[in-house]
């Protein structure tokens, strides 16, 4: 995780309130004007008090009175106005900003999200987000407010006296800057290791749920509700820590405010003894001083809370600023399918190097079989042809075009890929076939369906097609759900079809059905075959195996 600074959060998020800045400065007016008007409200009372006591005013009894009754609706409906306003930014920006988080999930993936702890983007994807609304609803606007309003009233109360307004001025930085920083630092790492230790709470909770039948097969429950109370015990330690900053925070905070306002008033007093200032100029910057430290609040109970928040934001723009291994190419001339090579590749993830000069030629309408030990590289080969990573060496192409030039768009219409694992939504089959072809109509579906030996069963539900699959697809059996992997396939209706263990899951009926519909298709498609079953082999032209090719550096071909 890249370790900011809080003010280097603030800045990037505050970045991301560009398309609402209207929204945002019209909060800011509306709640400076209102508490303006609340702190008018009281000091109009001194200048009522003034006028009883035959003091000079520059206002009549009966205008204070009507000033204090539209002041006080006006700081009424300012205020809801204000919260309605800044809610909305919040809200708004919310969804753009999950918006943006899945964009770059859908950039990062699948590299850089493979062995990615689930449960922990989870987290980062539901509270951490809805913890930036704190930021927005309650943090950017009142900053700016506490600004502009720190500056009015030190002016008026500096009217009086530019001691007292030095004085206002320094009780309002105390309040609003220095204990919120004081705090922020005391917090130190609190939050992003609060943050930090929710995700793998969460993920750990989702682990359990998902291997729920192992775990009471092996008498393995009480082992792991122990670790998770471990783990809930232990943030709320760090919870209850944060509160307690918190709960000191706002006591400091009130202290500091009540010395201030006795400072005030003694200084007001004794420039009163000395002929300075006159009675009013006691009275009145001392109830507007009282009166006025509520924007400031506002800051200063953010000092705790922030740390949380901007934790938070860290790991938000973790993922948004992290950059893809692969990036999308877009502006090329399109390519057709004739051919794929592989010329002089190496490959390796991190420092273990997974094969080394390798090359392989796949003709067009050919079926080429590739073997090998588990973990010799037969689903990375695969993938670089998908191209979900770069090559370190060499260059994979597609009819002599490097895949780094063809559009990925382009890219996905040629290839079907078919994985080891089928992932099905919580969805219906058929919805779960269409994401292979959005438009296919339910003849197109049917007939991938029987080319990959699923329709019969699928016809044999009670609510055929529309059955739902459930989560993970767990309603159905291994086999079922790899059958419906190579369906998609079918329907997608590629020219380059890269099929990685796809009948490892299928007895040998349907995998001789499947092995056919793949023959049959052979005039139309490309097949590239990984399997440890010999059977499947017995369809392929020419059959490879990539670790005595990569020992030796040879060439597949």
């Amino acid at each position: 995780m890249k370790k900011r600074s809080g003010f280097m959060v603030m800045f990037h998020l505050i970045g991301l309130v560009k398309p609402l800045a209207g929204f945002m400065i019209l909060a800011i007016f509306m709640g400076l004007i209102g508490h303006l008007c609340a702190a008018f409200i009281t000091i109009f009372g001194g200048f009522c008090l003034l006028d009883l006591l035959h003091f000079n005013t520059p206002f009549s009894l009966k205008v204070l009175f009507i000033c204090v009754g539209i002041f006080a609706l006006l700081r009424g409906v300012l205020r809801y106005a204000e919260q309605a306003c800044n809610h909305f930014i919040a809200f708004k920006l919310l969804a753009l900003i999950r918006d943006k988080v899945f964009w770059s999930l859908r950039k990062l993936c699948p590299a850089k999200l493979e062995g990615r702890d689930k449960g922990d983007l989870i987290s980062i994807i539901t509270s951490d987000i809805e913890l930036l609304e704190v930021f927005y609803a309650h943090t950017i606007s009142p900053a700016a407010i506490a600004f502009l309003f720190t500056v009015i009233m030190c002016l008026f109360i500096g009217a009086y006296h530019w001691v007292l307004g030095i004085l206002a001025l320094f009780a309002y930085l105390t309040v609003g800057v220095i204990i919120p920083i004081v705090t922020s630092k005391r917090s130190a790492d609190n939050g992003i290791k609060f943050r930090t230790k929710s995700g793998e709470l969460s993920s750990f909770v989702l682990d359990n749920l998902r291997g729920l039948s192992e775990i009471l097969q092996y008498g393995q429950g009480e082992k792991r509700l122990s670790e998770m109370n471990l783990k809930t015990d232990e943030l709320s330690k760090d919870e209850k820590q944060m509160k307690r900053i918190a709960g000191r925070n706002i006591a400091v905070t009130d202290m500091v405010i009540l010395v201030f306002d006795f400072v005030i008033l003694f200084t007001a007093a004794v420039m009163y003894q000395n002929n300075i200032v006159n009675f009013s100029g006691v009275l009145i910057p001392t109830i507007a001083l009282m009166s006025s430290f509520g924007p400031c609040v506002a800051l200063a109970n953010l000092g705790s809370t922030l740390q949380n928040t901007f934790a938070a934001g860290n790991r938000v723009l973790d993922i948004l600023e992290e950059m893809p291994i692969t990036k999308e190419v877009t502006g090329k001339t399109k390519v057709h399918f004739i051919n794929a090579t592989a010329e002089h590749v190496t490959f390796s993830y991190d420092a273990q190097t997974i094969f080394e000069d390798i090359s392989l030629q796949i003709p067009n309408h050919s079926i080429v079989g590739i073997v090998g030990r588990s973990g010799s590289g037969k689903s990375t080969l695969l993938k670089l042809f998908m191209r979900f990573w770069e090559v370190k060496k060499g260059n994979i192409r597609i009819s002599d075009t490097n895949i780094s030039e063809i559009n990925t768009v382009n890219l996905r219409d040629m290839e079907s890929f078919v994985t080891q694992e089928t992932h099905l939504f919580h969805d219906s089959i058929k919805n779960n076939l269409r994401i292979a072809k959005l438009n296919a109509t339910d003849e197109e579906i049917e007939r991938a369906c029987k080319k990959a030996s699923i329709h019969e069963f699928i016809k044999s539900l009670p609510q055929g097609y529309d059955t739902p699959v459930g989560e993970l697809g767990d309603m159905l059996s291994g086999g079922e759900r790899q059958r419906i992997g190579l369906a998609r396939a079918f329907l997608h209706n590629a020219p380059f079809m890269l099929l990685d263990e796809p009948t490892s899951n299928l007895d040998s009926l349907n995998e001789a059905v499947i092995l056919k519909s793949l023959k049959e298709e052979r005039e139309d498609k490309t097949v590239v075959l990984v399997s440890h079953r010999k059977s499947t082999m017995r369809i392929a032209d020419t059959v490879y195996s990539v670790e005595d090719l990569s020992a030796a550096g040879g060439r597949m071909s």
